[in-house]
């Protein structure tokens, strides 16, 4: 199904990536108020040209479990767009072509955990190596993207 793996380069500029789309996505994220690299994931995804709507949550538990996202697919916030669900710190340009392709049989993307280096979790030039995984609806996962620093340049 997901037969093309994408690698990222991350010097990629996110900016404007929903624009080249026909019409602004607009997106409901999921966090607890007090988190900093969930604001910053926002941010991410504003400069990127999402319409983003921030609601804050004591709790991520019923949301998480309400969208099918496992506890091994888990991060600090969940977002909602177009009808699927996009869990963690993805790039803003990988959420922008997963829309644009509109995949069946999937819930969405996930980031699991917060990988050092991705969208809001900035430590100086630091990029940890992560995968961006697409959750079908059979409970299964799939690489989608391979996020490094190798591919930089």
């Amino acid at each position: 199904l997901f037969s093309m793996l994408f690698t990222v380069a991350c010097s990629e500029d996110a900016s404007n990536v929903a624009n080249k789309s026909e019409a602004v996505v607009k997106m409901e994220v999921f966090k607890q108020a007090s988190c900093g690299c969930c604001k910053k994931w926002i941010s991410h995804m504003e400069d990127a040209g999402f319409d983003v709507k921030a609601r804050n949550r004591v709790s991520l538990n019923v949301i998480k479990k309400e969208f099918g996202v496992a506890p091994r697919y888990q991060s600090c916030h969940t977002a909602v767009a177009e009808g699927y669900v996009f869990e963690g710190h993805i790039p803003a340009d990988i959420v922008q072509r997963f829309l644009d392709d509109r995949p069946e049989g999937v819930i969405g993307l996930a980031v699991p955990g917060m990988p050092v280096g991705s969208p809001g979790m900035e430590v100086g030039d630091r990029l940890d190596p992560y995968d961006v995984l697409v959750m079908k609806k059979d409970g299964t996962t799939e690489v989608y993207a391979h996020i490094s620093a190798s591919s930089v340049n």
